[in-house]
C-alpha cells in the first residue's frame, strides 16, 4: 500500500504542473487586468502596482516565478485583498465549504443510500418506481434551478429558513439539500443497480433458504459487495461537491471558497484563481487516493496493483 500512495504522489506532480500551467496562461489571456477596474487610479499608481507585483515582466518570467514560488509553497498575495496572501484567504474560507460538503454528502448517502436499498427490495413496485422518478428527476436539475425554487418555496413563500447567509444552523439546510440532491440521485440508482446485481446471486438464495431475515440478508450479506460502485462514486462526489459549492456558496451568500472564487475571476486576481484551482486539484486527487484504498478494503479481490 505504501507503494501504491508514493506512486500516486509522484504520479500528480505533472498532473499540478499541466493545471497551473493551463491556469497561469488561460488567466492571462483573459481581458482586463487586476487594478483596470479601481476608479481612482492614475496610470503612474497602476505602473507602480503592477511593478509590485511583477506584472510588468514578460509573460514568461512571470511564468517561472510562478513556478518558483509555487515549488516553495507559496501561492503568492492576493491583488484584490491588500495584507492577505491567497493562502491565508484559503484556509480561513475552506472550513465553511468544507462543512457545506459534508452536510451535502450526508444527506445524499442517508436519503440516496435508503432509497436505493427500498428500491431494489420492492423492484417493479410503486416503492421502486417513485425513487428512481425522482432521482432522475433530482439529476435534470441544475444546482442554479434548484438553489432558487427551495429559496422561493421555503424561504420566501413558508419562511422557514433565511434566504442567504451563514449564522444560524438552520441556514446550512437548504445550502445543503441543494448540493447533495443531485448526487443523491445518483447515490439512490447505483445503490439500486448494485443491490439488484448482489441479491441475485446464489449465495443470496443460499442465505434465504436457511431461514435468514430480510433485515440481516440485507445488513450482513448484500450491503458490502452492493455498494462498490456507490463507493466508486464517492470520491468524484466529494470533489464535485466542494466544487460544486461555486454556485450554491454565490446563491445564498455564503462565505466560503465558491464565494471567493467567483469574486476572484471577475476581479481578475490572478494569484486567488490559480490558487483555488490547485487547491482543488489536490484535494480531488486526494479524495480519488482514499477511495481506491477503501475500495480494496471493501472488496479483497482488488489489489494496489490494480
Amino acid at each position: 500500500m505504501l507503494r501504491f500512495i508514493a506512486k500516486r504522489f509522484i504520479e500528480t506532480i505533472p498532473v499540478l504542473l499541466i493545471v497551473a500551467t493551463m491556469t497561469f496562461f488561460m488567466m492571462k489571456r483573459a481581458p482586463g487586468g487586476p487594478f483596470d477596474t479601481e476608479k481612482q487610479t492614475t496610470p503612474e499608481i497602476k505602473a507602480q502596482l503592477e511593478a509590485q507585483y511583477g506584472l510588468n515582466k514578460p509573460v514568461g518570467q512571470q511564468y517561472l516565478d510562478y513556478l518558483g514560488n509555487l515549488a516553495r509553497g507559496d501561492l503568492g498575495p492576493s491583488f484584490k485583498y491588500a495584507g492577505w496572501s491567497v493562502a491565508e484567504l484559503l484556509w480561513a474560507a475552506f472550513p465553511v465549504s468544507l462543512e457545506l460538503g459534508c452536510y451535502a454528502l450526508a444527506f445524499a448517502l442517508a436519503v440516496g443510500l435508503i432509497a436505493g436499498i427500498i428500491a431494489s427490495l420492492r423492484q417493479n413496485s410503486a416503492a421502486d418506481h417513485i425513487p428512481m422518478f425522482f432521482a432522475t428527476l433530482g439529476i435534470c436539475l441544475p444546482t442554479f434551478v434548484t438553489g432558487p425554487l427551495l429559496i422561493l418555496v421555503f424561504g420566501i413563500m413558508l419562511g422557514w429558513y433565511n434566504t442567504s447567509g451563514w449564522d444560524f444552523a438552520s441556514d446550512r439546510v437548504l445550502p445543503a439539500i441543494t448540493l447533495g440532491l443531485y448526487y443523491t440521485a445518483y447515490v439512490a440508482r447505483l445503490t439500486r443497480v448494485g443491490m439488484l446485481d448482489i441479491l441475485s446471486q446464489d449465495f443470496i438464495r443460499t442465505a434465504r433458504a436457511k431461514g435468514a431475515t430480510e433485515w440481516r440478508i440485507v445488513w450482513r450479506h448484500s450491503l458490502r459487495g452492493g455498494l462498490l460502485s456507490v463507493v466508486s462514486f464517492i470520491g468524484p462526489a466529494i470533489s464535485g461537491l466542494v466544487t460544486g459549492s461555486l454556485v450554491v456558496e454565490s446563491i445564498f451568500q455564503i462565505p466560503g471558497l465558491g464565494r471567493f472564487f467567483v469574486m476572484a475571476g471577475f476581479n481578475r486576481d490572478y494569484t486567488m484563481v490559480m490558487g483555488t484551482v490547485l487547491f482543488y486539484a489536490v484535494l480531488i486527487i486526494v479524495m480519488n487516493l482514499l477511495v481506491d484504498i477503501v475500495q480494496v478494503w471493501m472488496n479483497p479481490k482488488l489489489r494496489f496493483e490494480e
